[in-house]
């Protein structure tokens, strides 16, 4: 098993017309990244391809958005979420993915392709607060599973009251800035 990196508060920032490209399987491993993927990253395409997705999972996002995410892919939906990954080297990087399944003609999922933006700041700084709310519940909880159940609970709810869609609350997110 892979070591994953120890984090380090160091932002890796990226132009905002950049577009990070990863493809996975159906199972989240990695078939296809682009050079931006691979250069953010700050890993090899050798080194990622086959490799889980979550080789990039900073430890700061709550598991409850991935089951949010997981969800809505294997419906059939896209699904739009801002996400804090992890370098190699551990440093961080926001982004705002557009994650939709792939088709086959007979209209079966065979994977996944997200495409990644750099995120407007002030949607990130819109979230941080949520997201360390569900992180926080998930740690609290005595098991794994619990702390998914309560964590996915807590992210439903507070999409709930604010009467919006979720993709309404995620982009509102960005316009509060305004």
């Amino acid at each position: 098993m892979d070591r994953r990196p120890v984090p380090v508060d160091q932002e890796i920032k990226f132009l905002a017309d950049e577009i990070i490209v990863s493809k996975t399987d159906l199972k989240g491993h990695i078939t296809y990244t682009n050079d931006v993927f691979c250069r953010v990253a700050e890993m090899s395409a050798s080194e990622v391809l086959g490799k889980p997705h979550n080789i990039i999972r900073h430890p700061d996002m709550p598991r409850a958005v991935f089951k949010l995410l997981w969800d809505t892919l294997q419906r059939g939906e896209e699904m739009f979420a801002y996400i804090k990954n992890m370098s190699a080297t551990g440093k961080y990087y926001w982004v705002i993915a557009h994650v939709t399944p792939s088709f086959d003609r007979s209209n079966n999922i065979v994977g996944y392709h997200s495409n990644r933006r750099y995120p407007n700041q002030s949607g990130i700084q819109n979230i941080i607060p949520l997201y360390n709310e569900v992180l926080k519940l998930e740690a609290s909880c005595s098991s794994p599973k619990e702390g998914l159940e309560k964590g996915f609970a807590l992210l439903e709810s507070s999409i709930s009251v604010s009467g919006k869609s979720y993709e309404e609350f995620i982009w509102g997110m960005v316009s509060e800035d305004a």
